[in-house]
């Protein structure tokens, strides 16, 4: 009796094991498909968005910034950092959740969109000027602002451009680091508005790779702007991995636009 007893707790444990290994299998299996399907929806709205990205050569001929403002008036600019996936509409919220978790067309998605601080100047005249963008995988999003950690990577992509409705920015990277999210200077940009000397220095001093050469230059140039054009410096920030609350951070000088290389800056 009691090994009928034994055998029968034996199959029921044996039914138990193989039930909860299906449900866990089963659970792996849609965690897997529902992954893909945000991969998959940012995907589609990037490449969709693509079809809309502003031309910027003087001979070309193609949608503009006000194309893509008529289907979503949040558009602030478009943002690309050459030779990496980092090419995208930038949209600035009423509040900095706005957009966390919503997709340009105002559709929720996981993946967000990538966006303007809500604290900073939506037309781009503050001199530090903050964006947000989810580090996804696949290198979708802000996820190629890890290539920005290898040192090779930096100092051979120091370009890109940023697109506005009624101007042009050439981008220079400046510095690539890595501070927590609560950091009091880069993340609070409406301290910055005026003068970038703070979040320069500390730049400098933090950073995993930075162009000395270039920091000086603006901090001569932040402290002696008068009447002149001051210089911007556009902020790029994402989650990383380092640690708990780890944002990998780039910098990059917002400059008159111009299609060929600066040798000045060794781009």
């Amino acid at each position: 009796m009691a090994r009928v007893f034994l055998n029968l707790c034996n199959r029921l444990l044996s039914a138990f094991v193989a039930l909860a290994l299906l449900a866990m299998g089963s659970y792996a299996g849609y965690a897997l498909w529902d992954n893909s399907q945000i991969y998959t929806a940012a995907e589609n709205v990037r490449a969709d968005m693509l079809l809309y990205k502003p031309k910027v050569g003087e001979e070309e001929s193609g949608p503009t910034l006000s194309e893509l403002r008529a289907i979503n008036p949040d558009v602030r600019a478009w943002l690309t950092l050459d030779n990496t996936m980092i090419d995208y509409p930038v949209v600035q919220g009423a509040t900095n959740f706005s957009y966390l978790n919503t997709d340009v067309y105002g559709n929720f998605s996981l993946a967000g969109s990538i966006f303007a601080d809500t604290r900073c100047d939506p037309n781009f005249g503050d001199r530090y000027t903050l964006i947000h963008g989810h580090h996804m995988a696949e290198r979708r999003m802000f996820g190629d602002l890890d290539l920005y950690k290898d040192p090779k990577f930096f100092e051979e992509n120091r370009t890109g451009t940023l697109i506005l409705e009624d101007r042009i920015y050439s981008l220079v990277t400046i510095a690539c680091l890595v501070a927590p999210a609560n950091d009091e200077v880069f993340f609070t940009p409406e301290r910055w508005a005026d003068d970038i000397e703070e979040p320069l220095s500390l730049a400098r001093e933090t950073a995993l790779h930075a162009d000395d050469a270039m920091i000086a230059r603006l901090l001569e140039e932040n402290e002696a702007a008068d009447g002149g054009r001051p210089p911007q410096i556009l902020v790029l920030a994402t989650c990383s991995s380092e640690y708990t609350d780890a944002r990998t951070i780039l910098l990059a000088e917002m400059q008159d636009y111009a299609p060929a290389e600066r040798e000045d800056e060794g781009v």
